[in-house]
């Protein structure tokens, strides 16, 4: 089974469209999205696809990726649509042709699972600096209105209070360390962003997701949000290799996706937003135990190998502060229990069927 083929998937993407009634301006313009397959952007893709197969005006998609048969994959029949198009675009090239026009670009093309940034730190760097920069190239020399960026609120790096990240609050980030190459590439990408806007006019804004979580993730996805969510789908006790304590701000794939679409049409060029739900600030023993009462599993508790734990991000807590996200008019509809719910039983609505 398709995740189009869920029918709770099909209801959440409906209720998230009528609260966000913001995204029918961009009927008749047309976004490009990097990492079309990943967490993020295929959320936003399926709430666009839902809107246009709802609506009689169209918003046009364009899916870049660097292999069009799993775009054409994860977004079943609606690939051949007249609104949707592919362009080849890999993250860690300089001889990108975009040869589609676009009005948008939403920017999320990036490694983001925590064993790749160790395992391949010089692509992980190369990805989110290169990347960034062909995009930006191309938003310069054709007029493009806006590009949203996806960061990470890894770059706020490590600090010892308890509260909150602001936007412009920054912490300590070891920088020889292979595991720094995404934040500080991430950063880095930040800043490529805002210098093409002072040099060249090119408008735009970035987003820092807390940690994301959906059933749009792969079930090779080896962050703990979305291991734990598939294994407690399949039946099987999530294991815990920490003690839980670590604060995170957790949020829906659609929340992210409604954040990133009204950051995209109502943001003030050059500002970083946080995307984070105030209802879903908790620790990772929190999240454990909302999964487990989900799906009637156990936790498990176990040590770490160190191989594995020279990947885990060093951060006791990277809570967001979402203050200018909310001014901006934006509202999560989905707390952490009802969000982690939402996931697991449309896994299992899925039959855990989801491409590697």
């Amino acid at each position: 089974m398709r995740i189009y083929d869920s029918r709770l998937w099909k209801a959440e993407l409906e209720e998230l469209i009528k609260h966000f009634p913001i995204i029918s301006q961009l009927e008749g313009k047309t976004v490009l999205l990097t990492g079309a397959t990943g967490l993020v952007c295929s959320a936003i893709i399926d709430v666009l696809i839902h809107y246009n197969e709802t609506h009689v005006q169209k918003i046009g998609i364009v899916a870049a990726g660097r292999n069009k048969e799993h775009i054409d994959l994860r977004f079943s029949d609606y690939s051949q649509r007249d609104y949707f198009h592919f362009v080849h675009y890999d993250a860690t090239s300089i001889n990108n042709q975009i040869n589609l026009s676009c009005d948008y670009i939403i920017h999320g093309a990036s490694n983001a699972s925590p064993n790749l940034f160790s395992q391949e730190p010089v692509e992980t760097m190369m990805s989110n600096i290169i990347g960034t920069k062909c995009l930006l190239d191309y938003a310069r020399d054709c007029s493009l209105k806006r590009m949203l960026y996806i960061s990470s609120s890894e770059v706020y790096g490590v600090k010892t209070t308890e509260q909150p990240f602001g936007e412009n609050e920054y912490g300590y980030i070891d920088l020889l360390k292979a595991r720094s190459s995404y934040p500080m590439s991430k950063r880095a990408a930040e800043t490529i962003c805002v210098s093409y806007n002072y040099e060249y006019g090119v408008d735009t804004v970035i987003v820092r997701p807390g940690h994301i979580y959906g059933p749009t993730a792969r079930k090779t996805d080896k962050r703990v949000s979305s291991s734990w969510v598939y294994d407690a789908a399949f039946g099987k006790n999530i294991i815990m290799k920490s003690d839980g304590s670590q604060i995170r701000s957790y949020c829906y794939c659609l929340d992210c996706a409604s954040a990133i679409l009204t950051v995209l049409l109502q943001g003030e060029p050059c500002r970083a937003y946080n995307i984070s739900n105030p209802q879903s600030i908790i620790s990772i023993k929190e999240m454990a135990e909302i999964i487990t009462q989900t799906a009637g599993v156990s936790i498990i508790k176990d040590f770490p190998e160190e191989s594995e734990s020279v990947v885990f991000n060093p951060m006791i807590n990277s809570s967001l502060d979402s203050t200018t996200l909310l001014l901006l008019g934006w509202k999560g509809l989905y707390d952490a229990e009802r969000g982690f719910k939402a996931t697991v039983e449309i896994l299992k609505d899925m039959n855990l069927e989801r491409i590697q």
